[in-house]
């Protein structure tokens, strides 16, 4: 089986498959258009990468195969690196590879003396392997279990292992220093740097390319975990620190080297917070001092740059006490509301109010963006209205203030009856008597129509839900209709509004807004998002509560465990169990909430 296994790794070419080689390494050395892979090759790597995607016996095995199939690349790895078929076979080798196999692999595309990495790493193709050969570095101090087999022979080898892929990323890095303004502008070559900047902090992103999911969903900041670096590392990354703000002039407005900042300052902030505090205060300064008209702060016109102000953001992001209260002071005071009427400043703005909000400077802001309110609501920037919003949640003595100016903004203040229409106005974000299309007379009643809801009117009701007084929002709630409250509760938005409403109820508040949920559970637990929605109220409420729950459910029993998203209802809330053994259902349903408690104090 061994030898089976290996021979799949070998490739044997015919006398023409031979020439055809020798002649593409000619037309290399001649310095002739960009040599491919011929044919018979890619036919190969492409079986490599699907024998690679299967499973194979044992560890032996398949050390065997990467062996075979890695003693083909040699001589010509930035052929196969910069080919699609073979860069993606590649990839699929060098994870699998010993930190050894990859540190030769990277010798070679590097070449002798490191120059041609700068060729590799900008080519679409090659770009990839490069990525994979330094997310390597998170194995150089593993020891693996597949390797014991090789140790009488290799343990040379092995120990120097590491130091040699240690040497060729340290190569790498000198070529990017040396070339930084090619690398960062370059559409592959900065995710190259970016990688390296990771590997260097000792920071992996976990790669999600393999993930596929059916529906396209919302793309999430990669999770980082950490991992030990050689010490050189630690020097090369601030190094290659350096060589960037030396060049800050290039990266401010361009895209791709814009992202290679930000990374940067986000991975510096994480690993290396001295030297992040200094790249946050040199960016800052080169943004502040640049020339421009005259009483108007040059850090207003790069935050009204659509590429800038995603780095400016990221700055205000990890910015100290000191540098955050001093940008808004020489800089930014009086200026708020023109940038948060801004298309593009006024995400820069909403990351200042949420960066700002543990210092007195919070106060500052608020009170500066509350007099432009309503143009800001008007201009429809609902981003930075969330986040006021979502920052009074840890400023109390700000939310009075707040829940005036909504109330003023969607025209529900007065007469007092309209308060009970305010939280058909947050989710919809229209103003009463559009909402209502009339002009209704003081003290009439508001008229009837069908609930509407959308993300921003559902973000701002989850943040306002936080608030210490929440009184009209839940008596606006109470007042509606048990189809609008069906209608709440089955929305893909409106049902973590409601579910952020009931959770953050005392149990006696909570008891009340079940009562008014009764009848609707059959519906909710038969939806999508209904079901979700029951789930947390199910486990937010008390034992009784549970079992008036369980109580409207049980009769439907056909119907639930035939729904798609019933049944999973009717098997967390156990109601087999309710209807033949309540005794033990009541035990396991204490000693859950017990459970539950526990950990939220522990939490808390």
């Amino acid at each position: 089986m061994v030898e089976k296994m290996a021979a799949k790794g070998q490739m044997h070419y015919s006398e023409k498959g031979q020439q055809k080689m020798r002649e593409h390494s000619q037309g290399k050395e001649g310095g002739g258009k960009r040599m491919l892979l011929d044919a018979m090759s890619v036919g190969y790597f492409r079986r490599v990468s699907d024998q690679l995607s299967e499973e194979f016996p044992d560890d032996e095995e398949r050390g065997l195969f990467v062996e075979n199939v890695l003693s083909e690349v040699k001589g010509k790895a930035d052929l196969v690196a910069m080919d699609r078929i073979g860069s993606v076979a590649l990839q699929k080798l060098l994870a699998l590879a010993r930190p050894a196999q990859v540190g030769e692999v990277l010798a070679e595309l590097g070449g002798e003396t490191g120059s041609e990495f700068k060729t590799v790493s900008c080519d679409r193709c090659g770009a990839h392997v490069i990525e994979s050969a330094l997310k390597q570095m998170v194995r150089w101090t593993e020891d693996t279990p597949s390797e014991e087999n090789f140790q009488n022979e290799e343990e040379k080898n092995d120990a120097g292992s590491c130091g040699m892929l240690e040497a060729q990323v340290l190569s790498l890095c000198r070529v990017v220093r040396e070339n930084i303004v090619e690398f960062i502008k370059d559409p592959h070559g900065t995710h190259v740097v970016r990688t390296l900047i990771h590997v260097l902090a000792g920071c992996s992103a976990q790669d999600q390319s393999d993930t596929r999911p059916a529906k396209k969903q919302k793309k999430a900041e990669p999770e980082l975990t950490d991992f030990e670096v050689p010490v050189s590392f630690w020097w090369e990354l601030k190094y290659l620190s350096d060589t960037l703000m030396e060049n800050v002039h290039e990266c401010v407005a361009n895209l791709t080297a814009s992202a290679v900042l930000q990374t940067l300052l986000t991975v510096c902030h994480r690993k290396r917070p001295i030297l992040g505090k200094k790249l946050n205060k040199g960016i800052m300064g080169y943004l502040t001092s640049r020339s421009s008209a005259p009483g108007v702060s040059p850090l207003l016109v790069f935050m009204k740059d659509k590429v800038c102000s995603r780095l400016i953001q990221i700055v205000f992001q990890f910015s100290s006490k000191v540098l955050l209260v001093d940008t808004y002071k020489n800089h930014l005071r009086k200026q708020l509301m023109p940038l948060a009427l801004h298309g593009f400043a006024n995400y820069t703005i909403q990351t200042l109010i949420a960066a700002s909000v543990k210092y007195k400077m919070f106060l500052k802001v608020f009170d500066e963006l509350a007099e432009g309110f309503e143009a800001i609501l008007a201009a429809g920037h609902m981003g930075v209205i969330v986040q006021l919003v979502e920052s009074c949640v840890q400023r109390e003595e700000r939310q009075a203030k707040m829940l005036q100016l909504l109330f003023q903004a969607f025209h529900c203040d007065e007469p007092a009856t309209r308060h009970l229409s305010c939280l058909p106005l947050f989710l919809s974000l229209l103003a009463y008597e559009v909402y209502y299309n009339s002009e209704s007379a003081e003290g009439d009643a508001a008229p009837q129509r069908p609930l509407s809801i959308c993300y921003h009117g559902s973000c701002l009701v989850q943040a306002l839900a936080s608030f210490k007084d929440r009184s009209i929002l839940m008596n606006s709630l109470h007042s509606l209709s048990p189809a609008d409250l069906l209608t709440l509760g089955t929305d893909g938005m409106g049902s973590h509004a409601l579910q952020a409403l009931i959770t953050s109820c005392s149990d006696k508040g909570k008891g009340k807004m079940l009562r008014k949920l009764e009848g609707l559970y059959i519906q909710l637990a038969c939806s999508r998002c209904g079901s979700r929605l029951l789930e947390a109220v199910w486990n937010s409420a008390t034992i009784s509560q549970k079992q008036s729950i369980a109580e409207q459910l049980v009769p439907s029993e056909t119907q639930l465990r035939s729904d798609q998203f019933a049944r999973h209802v009717w098997g967390k809330f156990g109601l087999t169990h309710f209807q033949k053994r309540r005794a033990a259902w009541l035990e396991l349903q204490t000693g859950e909430s017990k459970k539950r408690k526990m950990f939220s104090d522990i939490l808390d």
